[in-house]
């Protein structure tokens, strides 16, 4: 990568954490301030797409462009258990609640496991995901399954 385009994105995460611009063309303006000419709208575009940028509101109740809070990217090297803050249940459903961006991966594993396992199926948004049961399977011994399934991964 070069070192142009790595100050272009550092100059970009920089703009974005000061949660001031509700538009790309704000955006785009203040970028070239800092002397990108070369900036367009869908290059910015694209780099709010990489990045994961969303339009939220900020402290004022104006609607901005941020980053997710964290912008790590979970990885298959990254142990499991490093990546689930939380693991609840009740009666009928367990929730894991995970770093952002991990649910999907570990739902993925999780759902390789299947209805041998104990799983009937899984839901993951970007930090949650809702686990449910075989009928077969108590929730408890479920959620027993799961926690081997987190501590023993490396």
């Amino acid at each position: 990568m070069s070192d142009k385009l790595d100050n272009l994105q550092t100059a970009f995460k920089h703009l974005l954490s000061q949660q001031r611009f509700g538009s790309q063309s704000e955006i785009v303006n203040a970028l070239q301030e800092l002397g990108f000419s070369q900036i367009n709208q869908s290059k910015v575009s694209r780099m709010l797409t990489k990045f994961g940028a969303v339009r939220t509101r900020n402290s004022r109740m104006e609607m901005v462009y941020c980053l997710p809070a964290e912008l790590s990217v979970p990885n298959t090297s990254s142990p499991l258990k490093n990546l689930v803050l939380d693991i609840d249940y009740n009666a009928m459903l367990i929730v894991v609640k995970t770093t952002p961006g991990a649910a999907q991966l570990i739902a993925r594993l999780l759902d390789s496991l299947g209805k041998t396992d104990g799983i009937l199926g899984t839901i993951a948004g970007d930090d949650t995901i809702f686990i449910t049961p075989t009928k077969e399977t108590k929730i408890e011994q479920l959620i027993t399954n799961i926690q081997q399934l987190f501590d023993n991964s490396l």
